[in-house]
């Protein structure tokens, strides 16, 4: 018996099992490359010059300072989910973007210096 014939058996007799792990394998090479994206992305991102198209949780993990945190210091509630940008929190607050951002940048400064 050769190869192929065991080869053949094997996937004949075992059918069920060489699917699921193919399907395994996939969804590893997927998972990993998910994982490789993430990390490298936010390894480039970080401390990014904050604009108005950016949420408070982005701005937050770019500048590695936790997002209840900054959230409380910015007069939001701070375990409410919120995925609006700041110019639409500037539109909602009535204030220009550039005075939100001033802000937000003083509490980044506040909560570093008190992490220190």
């Amino acid at each position: 018996m050769n190869w192929r014939d065991t080869v053949g058996l094997t996937w004949r007799q075992h059918r069920a099992l060489g699917i699921a792990f193919v399907i395994a394998g996939a969804l590893t090479l997927f998972f990993l490359g998910r994982t490789i994206v993430f990390y490298t992305y936010w390894a480039t991102h970080r401390e990014v010059p904050i604009e108005d198209w950016m949420t408070v949780g982005y701005i937050a993990r770019s500048y590695d300072i936790d997002r209840s945190q900054l959230r409380g210091m910015l007069g939001l509630e701070a375990d409410e989910p919120d995925r609006r940008t700041l110019a639409r929190i500037a539109d909602d607050r009535g204030v220009p973007v550039t005075t939100l951002i001033d802000e937000i940048e003083a509490a980044i400064a506040r909560a570093k210096a008190e992490a220190s």
